[in-house]
């Protein structure tokens, strides 16, 4: 028997299919071990050991593997063919080798690059060894997000009260959003004129030629300044005569461009489709895992992480004759295109995104597909066959006209674009962010020295405009230009951006919050280094020089650390109010806009006499007055970012209502109508507004919409029960029956499917029921003399054992399954000793108990796989130990990541030097 394993359960059951039973294919469920998130887990004086964590949802999965391997033959580690898939694989393996499951099995890793039996036949006839390098380059990686996350979020903490953690490639990503925004906002519009003349030719063709000279010299854009530049210019046209003189017309060729890395399918969905970049992934992750095709499950697409363009030539050969068939042989170029990818450190080993088989067409496949599967999937295909297609032949032509008015001679051009031949423009255009279109009017026949009448002559006002927020497509474009984090990442940097309210995505937009500038603020000031493109961009190409076994992971983890905990140390002794008189000063132009009647912008609008200035509370930055406490007048940052209350949106077409955005008890809240409209005993139709989203901005359209919730999705298959689509408070979620599952990021819940409604009930029912609705019952061990029933419990942060409200941890080194009575009794008692439980202190232990659930909350597991998963340290119990500390507020304590590492955890720690780390990691 060969034991094969993957990562996702659907996987398994697939490729156990491909290869028959003398293999067992059993899943991972992704990454089986962590960094614990507290202190200690990587240690910087210890040569940044790390100490490994199995997650406790996974435990139970290790040890079917373990148990799966007695008698087996091979053990085939199958993962996802990138870094993250080989540090899996890795993972996997250590644990096995810990729980000594390994006899003489021989360990092999393959990879393949999509889900088809074909492609998992070949992988098996070229097994590996585990890449070391690539592991190494994991380790580094994860370590500098942990050290960055828990060494700089306590700094924040002290220094910034309300400010939340910071992440070591999230922050620069901000930073581009928040430069942003500062752009615009110290943006001073510039007053330019535009001439532009309607001409005929002899022939009665006409067509529109621009001011570009006067009088011997070039005209620019922005050259004809005032009203009464462009009215002298005026004057002069309307009384000239014009002339051709010059012809240009030059051919051209337009090329495909390549086919999809993981960067640009997300900003391509995000142009074509509308998708956040996370809702892309996940999609993207479903084609590749596949679908039922004849009886067998089968990948639609190539691995989905990957910045390679270049595709396999079989796949080429399709793609040319799928065009032949489809277009015609004169739409195939005479030889297949070859790409390059123009990133540095591009894993070129990796195939760009294309379908498996490029005879399946779109049309073909969207009755098996959801709505945005079959979306993305043509999207897919039609770049891959666009990519092997012939270049488009254009004709530009360019016209230059003299204008001559008396003794003075005037310059006109007219520019135009005639497509000869469309090529791949027949099937594809790529989507643009914030460039203006190619200009593609097509000039009638025009000879030198042709006169030419002037029909109309247009002279119109220009204001400059400041440069555009991003899209989320036009910063993840931004990044990869600038060498800030990696495909895999893009994704998940986006969403904590959203997430933790540092950015809010307006009308597709991408605007930077409060909270984010302020983080963005304090950083420029007390960390510059460390959020500069060109440092983030440079740490990032040392890296990728691990994962190329060409310096040592431990050596780029020195290098950043030793300047990184000096940043730290040299802030230790500032006090809050002088980082507060920084940032006052940096935000400036975004706290203090200019008043319309050109008054002092930081004077008190209350007292009249008071100063206003930044000042910090318990839930983050806001504006007050100097006068304070005599004077209480305080805002948000943004002056024109409070919420109006009573506020008419419009009205409700329906029932004619007003739609009102109202300021209550618990906030700001959408009603339609008021009292007076309703009958006696019946209430005005209300409704939430979702988190993220200001009341200052929204529009009638989407509150409707709001109101309109809780709306039917449809009736389920099986059960024939309404699902159900609503707002909650904790956000977004469809319902059926008993079950609630939430929305993942992407999903909308005006408009989300009945097939995908579906799929979000049934994986929340194969998780079993959420403690908050039925605790688990755990195994019976036995009575406690004294506290009743003893249970053993699989808890979120590990075993327990619990009888009579006292819960005990299991240590490291004993199994829960094989933990007796006795020792459980022992267990119990020690932790009565110790205060904890219900019944040793009563209503006394509600507090303790409630500082260890939040000090055990600080531990939950950070999600893996991205260069800025940084998990969150315990905020509360930091700020209680640095309230317990002198009033120094020193920040030497900064070095937390180097506490104590025995405490942490029993787990074996993963050996330091880069010769036994790659050693261990080929096994």
């Amino acid at each position: 028997m060969n034991i094969v394993i993957v990562e996702s359960p659907a996987k398994a059951k697939t490729i156990n299919k491909y290869l028959g039973s003398s293999y067992e294919v059993l899943a991972s469920f992704g990454h089986v071990r962590d960094l614990p998130a507290k202190n200690g887990s990587v240690d910087p004086d210890e040569n940044f050991r790390m100490i490994w964590e199995v997650d406790p949802k996974a435990a139970g999965r290790l040890n079917d593997i373990a148990k799966s391997l007695k008698g087996a033959d091979r053990l085939i580690l199958a993962t996802d063919p990138d870094r993250e898939g080989e540090a899996i694989s890795w993972h996997v393996l250590e644990v096995l080798k810990e729980k000594r499951a390994l006899k003489d099995q021989k360990i092999e890793r393959v990879v393949f690059n999509a889900i088809t039996k074909q492609a998992v036949s070949e992988a098996m006839k070229h097994p590996r060894q585990i890449d070391g390098a690539l592991v190494d380059a994991y380790m580094a990686r994860r370590a500098l997000d942990y050290l960055v996350g828990f060494t700089l979020s306590p700094v924040l903490w002290r220094k910034l009260p309300g400010a939340r953690s910071a992440g070591r490639v999230q922050s620069v990503a901000l930073r581009l959003v928040c430069d942003r925004e500062l752009e615009i906002e110290k943006f001073v519009p510039r007053e330019y004129w535009s001439l532009i003349a309607t001409l005929a030719t002899p022939r009665g063709d006409t067509f529109e030629a621009r001011l570009v000279g006067a009088d011997g010299k070039k005209i620019q854009r922005l050259d004809i300044g005032t009203g009464a530049e462009a009215e002298d210019f005026k004057t002069a046209l309307n009384a000239a005569s014009y002339t051709v003189a010059t012809v240009d017309a030059k051919p051209a060729r337009r090329n495909p461009q390549a086919p999809f890395t993981t960067s640009t399918l997300q900003q391509e969905a995000s142009r074509k489709l509308g998708f956040a970049p996370a809702h892309t992934m996940r999609i993207a992750q479903r084609l590749y895992e596949g679908i039922d095709i004849g009886g067998e499950t089968t990948g639609l697409i190539t691995y989905m992480r990957t910045d390679g363009v270049q595709i396999d030539g079989s796949a080429i050969t399709q793609a040319r004759k799928v065009i032949g068939e489809i277009y015609g042989n004169k739409y195939v170029p005479e030889s297949p295109r070859q790409y390059q990818a123009k990133a540095k450190n591009a894993q070129e080993a990796h195939e760009a995104i294309r379908p498996t088989d490029l005879s399946r067409k779109p049309a073909e496949l969207r009755k098996r597909l959801d709505d945005d599967q079959a979306k993305l999937y043509e999207l897919i295909w039609t770049r891959t066959i666009a990519s092997q297609m012939e270049s488009a032949e254009l004709e530009r032509t360019t016209v230059d006209i003299i204008a001559k008015a008396g003794a003075r001679t005037l310059e006109l051009r007219a520019t135009g674009q005639v497509i000869k031949f469309d090529g791949f423009l027949a099937l594809y255009q790529e989507g643009r962010d914030d460039e203006e279109d190619e200009d593609g009017r097509r000039l009638p026949q025009m000879s030198p020295n042709e006169p030419l009448k002037r029909q109309n002559l247009a002279v119109t006002q220009h204001f400059t405009e400041p440069p555009p927020r991003f899209s989320e497509a036009s910063l993840v474009k931004r990044m990869e230009e600038l060498g800030i984090g990696r495909p895999s990442t893009y994704a998940s940097i986006l969403q904590v951006l959203k997430d933790r309210g540092y950015v809010k995505l307006e009308k597709k937009r991408l605007h930077g919050e409060d909270k984010g500038r302020v983080v963005i603020a304090f950083l420029e000031n007390f960390f510059r280094r460390y959020v500069e493109y060109d440092f983030t961009a440079d740490l990032e190409e040392q890296l990728d020089r691990i994962s190329n076994n060409e310096i040592a992971w431990q050596q780029v983890l020195k290098d950043f650390w030793t300047g990184f905990i000096g940043a730290v140390d040299d802030i230790k002794d500032l006090r809050v109010a002088q980082v507060l008189d920084a940032l006052d000063e940096m935000l400036g132009p975004h706290i203090y806009p200019p008043r319309d009647d050109g008054g002092d912008v930081r004077q008190c609008p209350t007292c009249g006499t008071g100063r206003l200035n930044l000042k910090a509370g318990k839930f983050g930055a806001f504006v007050g007055c100097s006068n304070y406490p005599e004077c209480r007048y305080t805002r948000p940052l943004a002056a024109d970012s409070e919420a109006a209350a009573d506020r008419v949106l419009g009205q409700d077409p329906d029932t004619g209502l007003d739609v009102v955005v109202k300021a209550g008890r618990f906030g700001p809240y959408i009603q339609l109508g008021e009292q007076k409209d309703y009958a006696e005993g019946e209430k005005p139709k209300r409704a939430g507004i979702p988190k993220g989203t200001s009341p200052a901005s929204l529009e009638l359209d989407y509150a409707l919409k709001l109101l309109s919730l809780p709306r039917e999705v449809g009736i389920h298959p099986e059960t024939g029960l309404p699902i159900i689509a609503n707002l909650g408070r904790f956000g977004p979620f469809v319902k059926h029956d008993k079950t609630y599952a939430s929305l993942e990021a992407g999903d909308e819940v005006f408009d989300i499917g009945l097939n995908r409604a579906v799929t979000l009930i049934a994986e929340k029912i194969a998780k079993g029921p959420s403690k908050r609705f039925g605790a688990d019952p755990g195994k019976a061990l036995g009575d406690h003399p004294s506290l009743g029933p003893v249970a053993v419990k699989a808890g979120r942060y590990g075993a327990y054992v619990t009888a009579g409200g006292v819960n005990a941890t299991i240590p490291g080194d004993k199994e829960k399954d094989t933990i007796t009575l006795a020792e459980a009794i022992a267990l119990l008692d020690e932790r009565a000793a110790k205060g904890g439980g219900k019944k040793a202190k009563g209503k006394a232990a509600a507090k303790p108990a409630k500082a260890a659930s939040k000090a055990a909350a600080s531990k939950a597991k950070p999600k893996t796989g991205g260069d800025d998963d940084t998990p969150k340290p315990a905020k509360k119990a930091a700020a209680k130990k640095a309230a317990a500390k002198p009033k120094s507020d020193s920040t030497s304590k900064a070095r937390a990541p180097v506490a104590k590492a025995a405490k942490t955890s029993a787990k074996p720690a993963t050996k330091a030097t880069p010769k036994k780390s790659a050693g261990k990691a080929r096994g």
